[in-house]
């Protein structure tokens, strides 16, 4: 009886782990935002950005990195564990190509009970910047990134283990634009 008991209790044990990898796994798929939408844009503007690196090419990238160059060792650091960069810009010669409704069908997605807005940061003159996270139990498991300006739209989707304070050293990489995110400053001791 006791045999049996230690059975039953090891494949519930099996089976629940294999249910927690399935739900981290489909919670990393549903970090993926569809982009898609956006490409009637691609006829209105003047310069087109669509980068799309899944983990395969992501790991492929990693080993070209070189292990004696500081920027490439933080680089390979910063993408280690990641699933997925992808990333959609648009810029345009004149005010106007584009407009809100535009946007609805990613705002929708980043409206969804998984995603937090952590920053959202708007100007009417010069466009706005909202940053969603998706968590899995207290860990970033996605992050998107919607800037907009009057001649620009930049979509940036991150999937994986994001550490935000790493994050702003991937910026101008990997086709992430220059986001401006202000690192904390170490203090000085007196």
């Amino acid at each position: 009886m006791k045999s049996l008991f230690k059975t039953s209790l090891k494949l519930a044990s099996l089976l629940g782990l294999i249910i927690l990898g399935t739900a981290a796994a489909a919670m990393a798929q549903g970090a993926r935002i569809q982009t898609s939408q956006l490409d009637v844009l691609a006829a209105k503007a003047s310069q087109t950005i669509d980068v799309n690196i899944d983990e395969g090419l992501m790991q492929l990238t990693a080993k070209f990195l070189s292990s004696k160059d500081p920027d490439e060792t933080k680089a390979k650091e910063l993408i280690n564990g990641l699933k997925g960069i992808y990333v959609k810009s648009f810029e345009f010669e004149t005010e106007g190509q584009y407009s809100v409704a535009d946007l609805e069908g990613i705002r929708s997605q980043l409206r969804s009970s998984a995603w937090n807005r952590i920053v959202n940061v708007n100007s009417k003159k010069e466009g706005g910047v909202e940053v969603y996270v998706m968590q899995i139990g207290g860990q970033i498991s996605g992050l998107a990134v919607l800037a907009t300006e009057p001649k620009e739209i930049t979509v940036v989707n991150i999937i994986g283990p994001v550490d935000l304070e790493k994050l702003t050293e991937l910026e101008g990489q990997f086709g992430i634009p220059e986001l401006d995110i202000e690192r904390a400053k170490p203090k000085r001791k007196n």
